[in-house]
Parts: C-alpha cells; sequence; structure tokens
C-alpha cells in the first residue's frame, strides 16, 4: 500500500510539473512556441536568375539558357513506406520506396542502384540533408518526378547553357564552367565573353521563404514570401554570323592547304572599330569544348603575339611620310644588301640594284630601302610613332588580347634599331595589325576595336557599349598617300593575288620569322593584311599563317583575303568602285617590267 501510494504521488508531481509547462507554453509565451514552431518548418531556396543570351549584331542566337532543374532529397524525412496520391484516380493510395524507385528509373535514365545510394539515407542517424538525385532534367520531367510523392524531394532551378552554332564563333564565346568539360577532362572553368561579361550576364539571385510538413512538402496555404531574381541581360556583339562562318571556312581551307599550326582572320569595320569576324582555323564547339585541346580553346587572332614581317612597315613609312623626312616618288637606288652602322641588311630575294620610287620599296617589300627610309628618323622618335600606332600597346575590347612586346630602344641592340623597321624584333597580335591598317583607312584616325556592342536588359532596353574616342595618328595627307602606296602593292606589288573584280583594293603582305620554344627562328609566319574600297575605304581584313609547311616562296594568303573580302563587300552590298586603280611608279625612269627575277 505504502509503494502505491508513494508511485501515485511520483504520478501527480509529473502530471502537475507537466502541466505546469504546458500552462507557461500556452499561457504564458505562446508567440515563442509558434515561432519556434515555424522556424522548423520553414525552408528558404534560392531562386536563380536567367542568364542572359549572347548575339551577334543582327540580334540572332549565339548562346542561350534553357531551364532546367536538379532534383535534391533531404534523407531526414525518409520513410520506406508512404501515403501518396494517385494521378489517374486521384485516390490516396499506400507505396514502398523500391516501388517508387522502379518508376524513377525508367524516367531519370539511371540506374537502381544509384538511385538508391542517393534516395535511401546509409546511416540513418547521419542522413545526407541535400542528396542530388539527378541534374539537368526538364521541366516536363520535374513534373513527373514531384508527382511520385516522394517525401523530402524538392527541385533547385538552374540554366544550362546551349550554343545552337557549334563552333561558330567558339573562341570568343567560350564556354561556362568545368562542368561543360568531360569529368577526366575538367580544366580551368569558365572561358571567352562566358567569362568576362559574367557580371551583366548572370543576372541577380532571389529567394522564397515557405513552410513545409513533416513530410517535407511545402505547406500550400502557410507562409510564403519571394524576392524575385533579377535575369541578366544580354550582351549583343558586333559579330556577323554569316562574315563569321565564311571567315571560319576560308581559314580551314587555308590550313588544310598548308598544314601550319594555325590560320586566323580579322574582319573590322573600319570608321566604327567592329570587329565584324574573328575567325581561327581551329574553333572550339562550347557545347562540347573537351573536344578541343586546350590550346585552341581561346583565339589565336588575339592571344598569339608574333613578329609580323613586312606588314609591320606600314608603321615606318607612316612615321616617315608623317614626319616629312620622304615622299611616295622619291628616288632611292635599292641594292639586294644594304650595310650600315656595320650591320649589313639583305632583302629576301636577290635582285639587281634598282632605281626605285619609296612607294616602289613599299610595293616591292625591300628590307633594305625601308631602312635607308627609317634611317631618316632617330629610334626614340621611332618608337614613340609604333606606340602610338598601337605597337605594344593593350586593347580593352572584353576579351584577353596580348599586348605582344616591344623593347624600349634604350635596351635594343645595334641591329634591332633596324630589324624593327621591316617587322621584326617586336611582337603584335593580328587584332593589332588590323587595326594599324584601319587607322590609315579612317584617314588617319585610329579607331579602338570593338567586340562588345551593347547590352539588352530583360526589358528590351539597349545600354551602348561604351568607345574610347578615336586618335589622330597621321594626317589625312599621308593616309592618302599611304592608300595609294597599299593599292601599288596590289598592282604592281608583292599582292597582286588580292585584286577583287570591280574594287579597289589595297594592303600589304608580310613574311616573318617566327620564334621558337628556344628563342631561336625555327619557321615563318605568312599575312596580309587589305582594305577595301579604296574609293570610300569600308572593311579591314587581315589573315595570317603560322608555320606552314613547305617552300616559303610558295606560301600565299591573298587568296583567303579575297574569299573573305568579296563575302564582305556583298553582304553589306558594298557599291563597286566608282574610280579606276591610281597607284604610284615602282621604278624611275621608262621601266615598266614589274616582274620578279
Amino acid at each position: 500500500m505504502t509503494r502505491l501510494r508513494a508511485g501515485l504521488a511520483v504520478c501527480l508531481v509529473l502530471l502537475l510539473l507537466l502541466s505546469g509547462r504546458l500552462f507557461f507554453l500556452q499561457g504564458l509565451d505562446p508567440e515563442a512556441v509558434a515561432q519556434e514552431a515555424t522556424s522548423n518548418r520553414t525552408r528558404t531556396v534560392q531562386i536563380d536568375p536567367a542568364r542572359g543570351d549572347i548575339l551577334d549584331a543582327h540580334g540572332r542566337t549565339l548562346a542561350t539558357s534553357v531551364i532546367r532543374y536538379d532534383l535534391v532529397v533531404d534523407q531526414k524525412w525518409y520513410e520506406e513506406e508512404f501515403t501518396r496520391r494517385n494521378q489517374e484516380t486521384g485516390e490516396r493510395e499506400d507505396v514502398t520506396i523500391h516501388s517508387v524507385i522502379g518508376e524513377l528509373e525508367p524516367l531519370l535514365g539511371v540506374d537502381a542502384e544509384t538511385l538508391r545510394a542517393s534516395l535511401i539515407p546509409t546511416d540513418p542517424e547521419d542522413p545526407v540533408r541535400y542528396s542530388v538525385v539527378a541534374k539537368s532534367v526538364t521541366p516536363e520531367v520535374k513534373e513527373r518526378v514531384l508527382e511520385l510523392g516522394i517525401p523530402g524531394m524538392t527541385t533547385k532551378q538552374r540554366s544550362d547553357r546551349q550554343y545552337p552554332n557549334a563552333s561558330l564563333a567558339g573562341t570568343l564565346l567560350g564556354f561556362l564552367s568545368a562542368a561543360s568539360l568531360n569529368e577526366a577532362e575538367q580544366e580551368t572553368g569558365a572561358e571567352g565573353i562566358e567569362l568576362t561579361q559574367e557580371e551583366h550576364l548572370a543576372g541577380t539571385p532571389g529567394e522564397r521563404t515557405f513552410e513545409v510538413g513533416a513530410d517535407g512538402i511545402r505547406i500550400p496555404m502557410a507562409t510564403y514570401s519571394e524576392t524575385p531574381a533579377v535575369d541578366g541581360q544580354d550582351v549583343k556583339l558586333t559579330i556577323d554570323s554569316d562574315i563569321q562562318w565564311a571567315a571560319q571556312n576560308a581559314v580551314m581551307q587555308k590550313q588544310e592547304q598548308y598544314n601550319p599550326d594555325f590560320v586566323a582572320a580579322i574582319v573590322m569595320e573600319i570608321e566604327t572599330g567592329n570587329l565584324i569576324a574573328v575567325a581561327d582555323s581551329t574553333s572550339v564547339d562550347p557545347n562540347d569544348p573537351a573536344a578541343t585541346e586546350g590550346e585552341f580553346r581561346r583565339s589565336k587572332a588575339l592571344l598569339h603575339a608574333f613578329e609580323p614581317g613586312s606588314t609591320g612597315k606600314l608603321a615606318t613609312f607612316a612615321a616617315a611620310l608623317d614626319a616629312g623626312k620622304v615622299t611616295p616618288t622619291e628616288a632611292f637606288e635599292v641594292p639586294n644588301a644594304y650595310t650600315v652602322q656595320n650591320e649589313t641588311i639583305n632583302d629576301s630575294l636577290e635582285h639587281a640594284t634598282y632605281d626605285m620610287t619609296a612607294a616602289g620599296i613599299f610595293a616591292r617589300s625591300y628590307n633594305t630601302g625601308t631602312v635607308m627610309i627609317g634611317n631618316r628618323l632617330s629610334n626614340e622618335e621611332r618608337y614613340d610613332f609604333f606606340q602610338k600606332f598601337g605597337v605594344g600597346q593593350y586593347l580593352p575590347i572584353g576579351l584577353p588580347v596580348s599586348q605582344g612586346i616591344f623593347a624600349d630602344p634604350a635596351v635594343w641592340d645595334r641591329r634591332q634599331q633596324f630589324t624593327t623597321m621591316f617587322g621584326q624584333a617586336y611582337t603584335q597580335t593580328l587584332l593589332h595589325t588590323a587595326m594599324q591598317f584601319g587607322s590609315i583607312a579612317n584617314d588617319g584616325l585610329k579607331v579602338q576595336p570593338r567586340l562588345v556592342d551593347a547590352y539588352i536588359d530583360p526589358d528590351g532596353t539597349e545600354h551602348e557599349a561604351e568607345s574610347p574616342a578615336p586618335e589622330r595618328v597621321v594626317s589625312q595627307e599621308t593616309s592618302d598617300i599611304l592608300l595609294g602606296m597599299m593599292e601599288t602593292v596590289v598592282t604592281n606589288g608583292t599582292a597582286q593575288g588580292a585584286a577583287i573584280d570591280g574594287y579597289r583594293v589595297g594592303g600589304k603582305t608580310g613574311t616573318g620569322q617566327a620564334a621558337g620554344p628556344n628563342g631561336g627562328y625555327d619557321g615563318y609566319t605568312s599575312s596580309f593584311t587589305g582594305v577595301a574600297p579604296l574609293d570610300d575605304p569600308k572593311y579591314v581584313v587581315a589573315v595570317t599563317m603560322h608555320r606552314p609547311q613547305g617552300n616559303w616562296r610558295d606560301w600565299s594568303v591573298t587568296d583567303t583575303f579575297k574569299t573573305i573580302m568579296e563575302q564582305t563587300l556583298n553582304t553589306y552590298d558594298v557599291p563597286p568602285s566608282n574610280s579606276a586603280p591610281d597607284p604610284y611608279k615602282v621604278f624611275i625612269g621608262d621601266r615598266q617590267d614589274y616582274g620578279w627575277e
């Protein structure tokens, strides 16, 4: 009896304590209890913004995003058996996780063993709170999976990037992340415009807060709040897809012809600096970047700095003409070899000593005559002009561009002061070369190249990308003279293969020695950059071929230039020239033989 009374007393004490606690919670502090319960049920998830598209100059899609979902389960809510609503009958039904896995397997294309590992906790005491069941499923698949009623199953929206034109402009567009590569070949992550324009393309995430029940599924009528995501801006490039396609095809054909390391081409609108095409003979497909060697996932036209060879003579002649040190018709006696300050300069092909004009020296691309003219300026004067012309300068186009190497004249050796006059002993990219020729064709005004044209808000508002003001590098008179000298190169000089029926064309060839990995010269770079139409210059096309195979006398990229320039002129309905070519004389006197010995 005593034991019974003691037990009863203990029960009464416990009941009193519980009643007191219940009174405290519900009577004295009900709000705190409600808040704690709500907090335990509340979930906050991020809302990802839609990534902006990358467009060409005409608004055609180069890169876009599609909505996809990751399927994620919180194993804390795992139940081997659970009740769900049958989607056909609307009735409640009891199912097991194993039967549901059988439904998931064909729906996701994932084997049952993998599904079990993601859905069922290995250790019930330590469940995985964020277990990925499947990545990047379509909205339709997502809805069908959620209809299966799996406890703890949620979705995370994502944007998957797609590139509808495969490798077109691939070295410019880049790709989003290492996830785009095969797992065994994941490397550095994002590249190209996708990387450099991330701030504009990405947008700002939002968030959604809601309550869930014991099964981890959202309670429909409970607390809900949402901060919307701000979608990213579209980035419109200056690239024209049609010209880009034509340029890529042209450089790929040249690649097959001479088997060089690479061929690259640039098409630039002279007045605006807009890059209409930047083409590489090996271009990455951003949908599958792993299929392309890492070296070729970026543009060689922008990142490969090389010694330009004779296309670099443009800077020497421009500096001398603008400084009044030479005239295009001035006479020179031009030997095959010329010795100055104990340094002997040679031309690539042996020739007799000619009586030539300065324009003729440029047209026939003689190193000897170029040094005679360039030596009328001091090293410092030429260095300052080369810099103003863009040699060794950074070009901010929205993608990485090599500055090249251009040493201060204080460290030039005895020979380097002369070789810089004809495009050796310094390096620059094909983009620099295109800009320099464009400057001459633009009445002497240097316009910075442009690749990013505008940013477009989700509501369609367009913001033009900023561009620096044009900078004068030579007078209009010098510009006109140089255009005539460039035309002489095509009519009576080294680039007669660049002529285009109906249009006046000018340009300059170049063959430069290519330095190997050990610093010594072990190959060549063959180039041509041209302008058309000369009576009203519209476009520059620059082409380079690095380390071609075979005899250097056979190499030519003037046909590649011609193919690309013809396509550009036709695409933009540029009318034919309304005047005949007006070249300078090459030789002094009555000589009319423009052949080569």
